[in-house]
């Protein structure tokens, strides 16, 4: 099969387009036909070696977090799928889903909607995972509370603000000029341009600062969140981690940071919002696997809106 490869960690240029043996499974796992996958900071994290302490440094490697594909064969105890299916779901770290077949977990996978392409699906799993168990599970969302989405257009804050909407959170969204309107049909209630405004500053507070972009800090957020406030942030860093453990123990306003934890559950609610329009994904630009290195360089760009999907093809034909 043709999977994207590399064979040291570093730049782009690391990765290979080659010939590699199709992977096998074992009798609580299934393999998956992928028709697509995207693009994740952790994607390109793990490339660089920045995460070379859980990743280790057996190669060769093939990366890709996201997928969405077609079930080709379960095993002995996988009763929850069946060949023929449509799934999308999450291959665990370091990945494996920049490939053409894909070994995962049942447990990390659900059916894709009927209503969306492999490639929206694809682009689903761990930014709006990571949106949903932020908002919900660290922030304990209630209907009505005031939440701030820093990065209201990006991977995980486009999820972020749509799922904060159907919690019937009241949203500000944080983004640049161009992309304001973007964000109000995304659903954000009220908008903020970070390149005119410094939303630290103002006399608004919220119940909720989701820092989707790590950008911003808890101290300096403090100020803008309610007395009871929750900080959270997608970027794990000696300081969050302390200020977490800190303030875990006192009343008060909290720090907290999300690490997706993929599960079936989880993925069945954004079905939901999916099949009833109350969600879409945004994508900003779709690459060949071919031409992953191009994808992965503007990720690490930080200029895309949304997310960035990969397209595989098959006998010719691209698959969506």
């Amino acid at each position: 099969m043709k999977a994207m490869v590399i064979h040291q960690y570093g730049s782009c240029e690391v990765l290979k387009y080659e010939d590699v043996e199709q992977p096998k499974i074992k009798s609580d796992q299934m393999l998956i036909k992928v028709y697509a996958s995207s693009v994740n900071p952790v994607d390109w994290k793990i490339r660089k070696g920045m995460l070379s302490l859980i990743t280790g440094n057996k190669f060769p490697m093939i990366l890709g977090v996201d997928m969405s594909g077609e079930v080709v064969e379960v095993g002995a105890q996988v009763t929850s799928f069946r060949p023929g299916d449509e799934i999308y779901g999450n291959v665990g770290i370091p990945g494996g889903a920049y490939a053409e077949y894909a070994v995962v977990n049942p447990k990390f996978v659900a059916k894709k909607p009927t209503n969306i392409s492999h490639e929206e699906a694809a682009a689903l799993p761990v930014a709006a995972l990571t949106s949903l168990q932020a908002l919900r599970n660290q922030g304990n969302l209630q209907p009505g509370q005031k939440v701030l989405i820093n990065g209201a257009v990006g991977g995980v804050g486009s999820y972020a603000v749509q799922i904060a909407k159907a919690l019937r959170a009241e949203v500000t969204g944080v983004c640049s000029t161009k992309n304001l309107e973007l964000a109000k049909s995304l659903g954000s209630d009220s908008t903020i341009d970070y390149t005119q405004q410094d939303f630290t500053l103002d006399a608004v507070q919220y119940d909720i600062i989701f820092d989707a972009v790590g950008k911003s800090s808890f101290s300096h957020c403090k100020a803008v969140l309610k007395p009871n406030g929750v900080y959270i942030t997608t970027i794990p860093s000696p300081s969050i981690f302390i200020q977490t453990v800190f303030t875990a123990f006192l009343p008060g306003q909290k720090a907290k940071f999300i690490i997706e934890s993929p599960n079936t559950q989880d993925l069945l609610y954004l079905n939901s919002l999916m099949e009833t329009g109350r969600m879409r994904s945004l994508i900003d630009r779709t690459y060949p696997l071919q031409d992953l290195a191009q994808a992965h360089a503007y990720s690490e760009s930080e200029r895309a809106v949304g997310k960035i999907a990969i397209r595989f093809v098959t006998e010719g034909i691209a698959v969506v």
